[in-house]
């Protein structure tokens, strides 16, 4: 195996791949300076839920909302031929050498046929056996008798160690065709309902609630469950039958013996075996062991010189205490090395079987497989070294792999062999982590040794420091590259347990980048499980590592990853800081009114006080809940906009009202010359357009507008004006004035007026002479004559003139003071 040779053909991205670089001749002049392209990431592309997950080893996976067209088809069950192919894999492996005898099942015959009709009625059954009582051989022939009973046959599955959420889903792989492809919850119970079969499952480590969840899922399987006494039992309302497994009888015992050892047993051997029997209660596995401590005894005393002639066990080294010239005396193991006969049959196997027990013992009892046997040990022969333990009855089969059997490692640990578990652990980690790194090695090939993986890691982890000499932990490179491998290869339980086991490694280390990759994937892999909360939080710790890295990409995905949080969850992303990142003060500022602020005819337009304006940095707490965020933002932009428009509409109104509602024969209009004059009297300053007084009527002294004119010393006669009152002016000429031009009796010829009146508000008053056309009366500024003004009144600006002065004579003068008493109200 290269690896510098990729092979993404392997992982969906054939067609992906550029065109490697080429070489210049050997004979060329110029040397190959151009820079080497780099190597492609392992990506992988696969759908979870309604996710579309993009496996990225190098910066974090990256999530989005899965598009319809990258939505898989519904899955569909394996065909015969492909079934049969998946219960060859899920069996553990023919270990290489010499082919071994298959020992008989004896004195299991009633616990089988039993068995067989329970599960032929379509009931669930218990198998309670300690371990070493045979009770994986049992299952192994039982399924083999019901692999006709249901119609999507026997489902082989292991329960060690895994949860029944995860059996759930190893079921479902089982069964269906989804390549790359994890259903939701939801969606996973509905396809495991419609599953028909006899589903074996050995090593269950769980029972009451957590396996009436799994057998509620699956109302069309019948399961065989195959347990030890320590594991809890069933609810009291499960269906479940029990059958419990025990040791052998003695004659059973001595029969399966002599299977082992492939002769008849000696008078001695015989009485040796009747103490053994008795001391380990008939546990088949003690008798598989005792058979192999036989077999080595017998081939001490053939001698060596018989096995040199055939170069059979050329490679095995003498015994510990092995004497030729004393091959015939070698007496029987006593009865303390029959109950514990490890370390006796581990000292007279090869180097290499010795050598992978104590990477076994290193590894918690994990074996590791038997093309990795090579490359840990250092012989290019040590894959034989896994049919020497498995022949001595050292190992047993769990699911695909092989472990220590039961009592073994405790045995081992005894022996010494655990004096370098952590050289070994960290050798393994080492090896693995190139291993699983390489591009022709498939995720899938990478799940199938995860446990190995996971105990490498469950032993370097707490020894994880600071980096030496610029060198990386062996456990954070093994769990940063077989993280995405599990990822991909959707053991998603391996994934989640190699994150958490990364990031201590990397806080250990003081790796921060490491930190910010490993919380990011385990952000990652709470939102594809709906747990949006520690999503959240994973992601912002992520964003705020690398923020701090000034990581681009990295926080991209991370901030991508929030965003789609934020949507799943209904709640908006603070607008606060977030760690490596400052907001500055004009983000938390709600919107403000219109500079010139809003008319005092409007009051529920009037600018909000101080504390209701503004959200500061610092306000927290309930009382402002409210005010802050995208929601109180854009609600007084809301307001102000609604403001301004009001008063756009209202000003709009007036205008036209201005324009197109006088009917008088003398139009205010018309009163105003091409130059309207403008008088300025000798004691102010103010400078103001003359108001002209409508004296059609003969009475001059009627006073039809406010005097809101500036005082003698330039200000307003009224500072304070009244509430309600406009502080702007309306912009139309006045309704009313003497299209003569004559000046008021009762009107100061010194102080012009400060804002003209508004038009009348009466649209529909007839016009006094509708033949008499409306023409423009120059105002007679050149005359001599001087411009008439108004006199501020010495009442109140909210009292109406035509209150105390005389009646109006007129309809038009009638109006006109009622517009005036009524302008402050629109």
């Amino acid at each position: 195996m290269d690896p510098n040779t990729p092979a993404p053909e392997e992982h969906g991205h054939g067609g992906d791949v550029t065109a490697p670089r080429q070489r210049p001749p050997r004979d060329s002049l110029a040397p190959d300076f151009s820079q080497h392209a780099p190597a492609l990431a392992r990506t992988v592309r696969l759908v979870s839920g309604d996710f579309l997950l993009t496996v990225n080893p190098v910066d974090g996976s990256e999530i989005e909302a899965c598009p319809p067209a990258e939505r898989p088809a519904r899955p569909v069950k394996l065909g015969p031929a492909e079934r049969a192919e998946a219960e060859r894999a899920a069996l553990p492996p023919v270990p290489p050498g010499p082919a071994q005898p298959t020992l008989p099942l004896l004195a299991r015959q009633d616990e089988r046929e039993q068995l067989v009709r329970l599960l032929a009625r379509g009931r669930t059954v218990r198998l309670t056996g300690p371990a070493g009582s045979g009770r994986t051989r049992l299952l192994d022939l039982v399924a083999e008798d019901c692999s006709d009973l249901a119609p999507d046959g026997v489902v082989r599955l292991n329960g060690f160690g895994r949860t029944s959420g995860e059996l759930l889903y190893d079921l479902f792989y089982a069964v269906y065709k989804a390549p790359l492809n994890r259903p939701d919850r939801d969606e996973l119970l509905t396809h495991v309902r419609e599953i028909g079969a006899v589903v074996v499952l050995d090593d269950l480590e769980f029972g009451g609630a957590a396996l009436d969840e799994l057998l509620e899922a699956t109302p069309e399987c019948a399961f065989l469950l195959g347990a030890t006494p320590d594991v809890p039992a069933p609810s009291a309302g499960a269906a479940v039958e029990e059958v419990v497994l025990g040791g052998l009888e003695r004659a059973a015992g001595l029969d399966l013996l002599e299977h082992a050892v492939g002769r008849p047993l000696t008078e001695e051997e015989s009485n040796w075996a009747g103490d053994l029997w008795f001391e380990s209660e008939g546990l088949p596995l003690r008798f598989v062991q005792a058979g192999a401590l036989l077999r080595q005894r017998d081939r001490l005393r053939a001698g060596a010189g018989a096995v040199d002639e055939f170069g059979v066990f050329e490679d095995a080294p003498p015994a510990d205490g092995y004497d030729a010239a004393e091959e015939d005396e070698v007496p029987l193991p006593s009865l303390g090395e029959a109950a514990a006969p490890a370390p006796l049959l581990a000292a007279r196997l090869s180097a290499s079987a010795r050598a992978t027990l104590r990477f076994a013992v290193a590894l918690g009892g994990e074996v590791p497989h038997q093309a990795h046997l090579p490359a840990l040990v250092g012989d290019t022969h040590a894959d034989a070294a896994l049919g020497e333990l498995a022949a001595c009855g050292l190992v047993s089969a769990v699911g695909s792999r092989y472990r220590l059997a039961a009592g073994v490692p405790a045995q081992l640990e005894a022996a010494g062999y655990a004096d370098e578990a952590e050289a070994g652990a960290r050798s393994a980690a080492q090896h693995y982590s190139w291993w699983a790194g390489h591009p022709s090695v498939t995720p899938e090939r990478v799940c199938a040794e995860a446990d190995a993986l996971l105990a490498a890691l469950a032993v370097l982890t707490p020894l994880t420091g600071p980096p030496a000499d610029g060198e990386d932990s062996p456990g954070l490179r093994l769990a940063r590259t077989a993280a995405p491998a599990f990822a991909a290869g959707l053991h998603w339980s391996a994934w989640e347990r190699t994150l958490r086991a990364g990031a201590e490694a990397a806080r250990l280390a003081g790796d921060v980048a490491e930190q910010a990759y490993f919380h990011h994937e385990l952000g990652i892999f709470a939102l594809c499980g709906g747990q949006l909360d520690r999503a959240r939080a994973e992601l912002e710790a992520s964003v705020g590592l690398r923020g701090a890295l000034s990581d681009k990409r990295g926080t991209v995905a991370g901030r991508r990853a929030l965003a789609l949080v934020a949507d799943r969850s209904g709640t908006p992303l603070s607008l606060g800081p977030t760690a490596g990142e400052e907001v500055p003060d004009a983000r938390y500022e709600e919107s403000a009114s219109p500079a010139g602020g809003v008319p005092a005819a409007f009051p529920t337009l009037q600018q909000p006080s101080a504390p209701d304006l503004i959200t500061h940095r610092s306000s927290s707490g309930p009382a402002h809940k409210g005010r802050g965020g995208l929601q109180g933002l854009a609600r007084r932009n809301l307001v102000a906009a609604g403001a301004g428009a009001l008063l756009v509409a209202v000003l709009g109104t007036v205008v036209t009202l201005g324009a197109t509602s006088d009917k008088d024969a003398n139009p205010p209009s018309g009163q105003v010359g091409v130059k309207p004059s403008a008088s300025q009297g000798p004691s102010d300053g103010g400078l103001g357009a003359d108001r002209p007084v409508n004296d059609s009527d003969g009475d001059p002294g009627v006073v039809t507008s406010r005097p809101t004119g500036p005082g003698p010393d330039g200000t307003p006669d009224d500072p304070a004006p009244s509430a309600g009152e406009s502080t702007e002016p309306s912009g139309s000429p006045s309704g009313t004035g003497s299209p003569s031009g004559r000046p008021s009796p009762t009107k100061s010829p010194t102080k012009p007026p400060s804002s003209p009146t508004k038009p009348p508000s009466s649209p529909t008053k007839p016009p006094t002479d509708p033949s008499t056309p409306s023409t423009p009366t120059p105002t007679p500024t050149n005359t001599g004559q001087p411009t008439p003004t108004t006199t501020p009144p010495t009442t109140s600006p909210s009292t109406s003139d035509s209150a105390s002065g005389p009646a109006p004579s007129s309809p038009a003068d009638s109006a006109s003071a009622s517009q005036s008493s009524a302008d402050p109200v629109i």
